[in-house]
């Protein structure tokens, strides 16, 4: 089977191109991470099998793609966001996977690329779009029950500025500057937090926007955010998430 990835962050890429190769025997045509790029390539070489594509690109929303160049290959959707989903399922979309991409998810993405053999019927399409609509209305996390001492704790989220892990244990910081342990990895958090409220800038933090006190220019082109609460000087946006935070800001 012969994929093309576009997708630009360079560790969301690899790690759904392994586990891809998990799955399946595939050859990766291209690996790109712009709307131009991908139209160059699309324009000059025969149509893949399949295309995974994530929606928020370097240089812009990977619909563009779809108005320069004519798209025949059937379309899997990665991103981080939902709020895309039923515009996903208006050009070749057959599945419509959130970030970070699930294996077993992915495994009933090849399922049903197979079942379609790249051209959705009207009643599977009519099954796509209600799948999306129960993405749009998804129902992210409220609510964390944390321990005090001795008691149990249920704080709201919108009682955390961000969340943070530190020695392989993850922590909420709450507006009143109090670190609460969380049973919780960031992983699993970025699938369970609001994407409009909170956003992943690396390994290490997941913020609110309201917690960010200040914005610094930092070396290699990255952000060094200051936090409310926090005496952390070293919390930066990793440089592969820079553009995808500024955009988040800019909403």
């Amino acid at each position: 089977m012969n994929i093309l990835i576009i997708e630009d962050e360079p560790l969301a890429a690899e790690r759904l191109i392994s586990l891809i190769k998990q799955q399946k025997q595939v050859n990766v045509l291209g690996q790109f991470d712009t709307v131009t790029r991908s139209v160059d390539w699309l324009k000059k070489n025969p149509a893949p099998d399949l295309i995974f594509m994530d929606i928020q690109l370097a240089d812009g929303l990977s619909f563009q793609i779809f108005d320069q160049v004519t798209v025949s290959a059937p379309v899997i959707f990665t991103t981080a966001y939902n709020e895309y989903a039923l515009k996903a399922f208006k050009v070749n979309s057959i599945e419509y996977l959130l970030k970070p991409v699930d294996a077993d998810e992915l495994r009933a993405a090849f399922a049903k690329y197979e079942t379609l053999t790249g051209k959705p019927s009207p009643d599977k399409m009519m099954e796509s779009i209600t799948y999306a609509m129960q993405m749009l209305t998804k129902k992210y996390k409220e609510r964390f029950v944390v321990k005090v001492g001795e008691h149990l704790k249920s704080i709201g989220v919108g009682e955390i500025l961000f969340f943070f892990s530190l020695e392989k244990t993850t922590f909420a910081q709450t507006v009143d500057g109090r670190k609460h342990i969380l049973d919780f990895t960031l992983d699993q958090l970025d699938g369970l937090l609001d994407p409009t409220r909170y956003f992943r800038i690396n390994r290490k933090y997941i913020v609110r926007v309201d917690a960010i006190k200040d914005m610094i220019s930092h070396t290699n082109s990255r952000i060094k955010l200051v936090l409310k609460t926090s005496d952390d000087d070293d919390v930066i946006v990793a440089r592969e998430r820079v553009q995808e935070f500024k955009d988040w800001l800019d909403k």
